[in-house]
């Protein structure tokens, strides 16, 4: 007799769907896993013997062959754990076959026959639907994120014996409601908390309007990373579509096995290896650029990142996604990302400095400045230069000088946001040079303007389209239905190459 249960495995950023096949026939007592099976799916086999016995039900004393088809797909993943456990209960007579029709199961087994939760469920979950499946049975744990789904009854179990009294309706379990998301805040340093600095603010503002990316330039103490860190609070909240998108990653990473309603803001050191930025591995999993998709990925002193990894993020900052080739295949994994990065001028940071005197050699400069190479810094939209605080100001009654303006400032950026996603279903940063011609058409003066400025700051045709883009985001901030002269002289200033 041979038993057939429906699952599925992760491959890149989705799922795959895969057939749990069991033969049992009578000889001496075996258990072989076939259909390219990696260790931890092969390391299955005493999980399941031991988690059948310990729920009080029979192990067959048979010859059983698992197969997991299609045979030409790699397998990988602790979740098959149940619906082999299944596989062999229904080819054992202990299930009815016609119960598991149109059911994915997927969940690890622990050696008493508890369910543990697993990786990348909302992927799995989403095959289940994109496939026809009715219905998807996992990990307690994994519900939440697998319940983002609709037309999809998810069912959650804590044990093994809790799955076969509800495939045998003795014990129904009922489907989970689908997850109602609540957007969150996370503890960030607010961009009132920052004194004088009101051109890098405007630029934050600009940037976090658009989606575009910033480098802050300036001496060492000057606020440049306290300034970063203060954009998770300006950022918009995650639209539904970017919640799935952001929850799929993270669940797919082992990083979260609940909902993730906050942008992401993703600050690896500068050691963080090339895999770790980028992506990859042995099994190629997303790295920190896609864990950053629909946030912030922010390198501090990004000229500490080695020049591999750095000139790595041209083609995703280009293409908002990443595609990772490794000799078992090739995967694409999203990277819609805004970068924020700081540097000093110099190796000893006080180049250009009034206060303090620069200690380099110009050689040393030269070398330093251009660990960051021009194709790297053509793919930057704004670059903005962050100067000391003078001490008089820095240490004055902040209620006597300033007054706050964070929750003014996040209301221009939602609006501003709001009028991107009504005229183009994205943000400025997004638009292609084809795009610009339709949604930033230049009138006579301003195409004039922008056309004298290229030439003379020797712009190339991508930092030309840039200062397009971020025009049309400062015209947006501004209330203007077109961009004007006014939003080109502003856009410009963030041009330094």
């Amino acid at each position: 007799m041979i038993a057939r249960v429906l699952t599925a495995v992760t491959v890149g950023f989705d799922g795959q769907p895969v057939t749990v096949e069991c033969h049992m026939t009578k000889g001496l007592p075996a258990f072989n896993i076939v259909g390219l099976a990696d260790k931890s799916v092969n390391e299955a086999k005493e999980r399941v013997r031991a988690a059948i016995i310990n729920s009080d039900l029979t192990f067959p004393a048979k010859r059983i062959v698992i197969n997991l088809a299609p045979a030409n797909l790699n397998k990988e993943g602790s979740h098959f754990d149940l619906p082999i456990a299944i596989a062999i209960l229904a080819a054992s007579g202990q299930l009815r076959n016609d119960a598991l029709k149109k059911i994915l199961f997927a969940g690890e087994l622990s050696l008493d026959g508890e369910l543990r939760p697993v990786r990348g469920a909302l992927s799995l979950a989403e095959c289940a639907r994109r496939n026809g499946y009715d219905t998807v049975i996992l990990p307690t744990e994994n519900v939440t994120q697998a319940a983002l789904l609709n037309k999809l009854n998810v069912v959650g179990v804590t044990t093994l014996i809790d799955v076969v009294f509800h495939l045998l309706g003795e014990k129904i379990i009922s489907p989970a409601n689908q997850t109602v998301v609540k957007n969150t805040t996370i503890s960030t340093p607010s961009i009132d908390d920052i004194r004088g600095q009101e051109s890098a603010k405007r630029a934050l503002i600009i940037a976090a309007a658009g989606h575009h990316n910033l480098l802050f330039t300036g001496s060492p103490g000057a606020g440049k990373t306290m300034l970063a860190r203060t954009l998770p609070g300006l950022l918009p909240s995650l639209t539904p579509d970017e919640i799935f998108e952001t929850t799929k990653i993270y669940s797919l990473a082992g990083e979260s096995d609940e909902v993730v309603a906050t942008r992401p803001f993703r600050s690896p050191h500068h050691t963080a290896s090339f895999v770790a930025l980028i992506g990859g591995g042995a099994k190629a999993k997303p790295g920190e650029i896609s864990l950053a998709h629909h946030g912030v990925l922010f390198l501090d002193e990004i000229p500490e990142f080695p020049r591999s990894s750095l000139e790595a993020l041209r083609q995703p900052l280009e293409d908002r996604v990443i595609h990772i080739a490794r000799a078992s295949g090739r995967v694409t994994y999203p990277a819609h990302f805004m970068l924020v990065a700081t540097m000093n001028p110099c190796p000893c940071g006080y180049y250009g400095d009034d206060k303090r005197e620069c200690t380099c050699t110009q050689q040393q400069i030269l070398i330093y400045q251009k660990r960051l190479s021009g194709p790297l810094l053509d793919r930057i939209d704004m670059i903005v230069p962050v100067a000391r605080v003078p001490r008089e100001k820095l240490f004055a009654d902040q209620s006597a000088t300033e007054k706050p303006h964070a929750d003014e400032w996040r209301k221009q950026i939602e609006n501003a946001r709001a009028v991107q996603v009504q005229r183009q279903k994205k943000p400025n940063s997004a638009l292609s040079n084809k795009q610009l011609e339709k949604f930033a058409a230049l009138g006579p003066e301003v195409k004039n303007l922008l056309t004298s400025a290229a030439e003379r700051l020797n712009l190339s045709a991508r930092s030309y389209f840039k200062t397009l883009r971020v025009a049309r985001t400062v015209a947006d901030l501004n209330g203007h239905d077109q961009i004007t002269t006014e939003d080109i002289a502003e856009a410009l200033q963030y041009r330094q190459n």
